[in-house]
């Protein structure tokens, strides 16, 4: 990334970071910043959640590590990272009417995780999110070695978890990541 898109990624996230300070308690805006300075692909990880509609904030810190937590915490599913199946496996798997790609591939190269179900849950006590969209999930193992996969939405008030076959896709279902710096 050039100096300027850096810094105007920068103040983007800023201005978010102080507009919803109830996700993130007690941190400092600047510890955030010099956190970041000092991890180039971490920018390139958050610039590409940004890009691709993720607005991500901070929502936790691990005062072990120091590391600060990034997460997705746009309303809906982020809309540059919807209507991907689950995997590769399950991509390969489709006949026809194949998705551009899958939600594992695209946060590997994003350089982020999927949300597991903890995490999910622990996002909606920061806010509302995907009342009108789903998000898949971190699936276990076991449900992915069977064909499926997970996903998550709110409704009525609730989170709900779902499952499905690995190789669907929806224009209404991304995935939400999360990235420690």
């Amino acid at each position: 990334m050039h100096a300027q898109e850096t810094d105007a990624l920068l103040k983007t996230l800023q201005v978010r970071f102080e507009k919803y300070k109830q996700r993130h308690a007690g941190l400092a805006w600047t510890d955030v910043e010099a956190r970041l300075a000092d991890n180039p692909q971490a920018i390139r990880s958050v610039a590409a959640m940004e890009e691709t509609g993720g607005e991500p904030d901070v929502i936790g810190h691990d005062d072990a590590t120091g590391r600060f937590v990034f997460c997705d915490c746009a309303p809906e599913t982020p809309t540059g990272r919807r209507s991907l199946c689950f995997d590769r496996t399950a991509l390969d798997a489709r006949k026809e009417h194949k998705p551009r790609s899958s939600a594992m591939e695209m946060a590997a190269e994003m350089g982020i995780e999927l949300l597991e179900e903890a995490q999910y849950r622990a996002l909606q006590e920061l806010g509302e999110f995907d009342r009108k969209t789903s998000s898949w999930i971190a699936t276990p193992p076991d449900i992915r070695k069977l064909g499926g996969a997970l996903f998550c939405d709110r409704r009525y008030g609730k989170v709900f978890t779902y499952h499905n076959g690995a190789e669907s896709y929806y224009a209404a279902r991304g995935f939400r990541g999360w990235l420690a710096v």
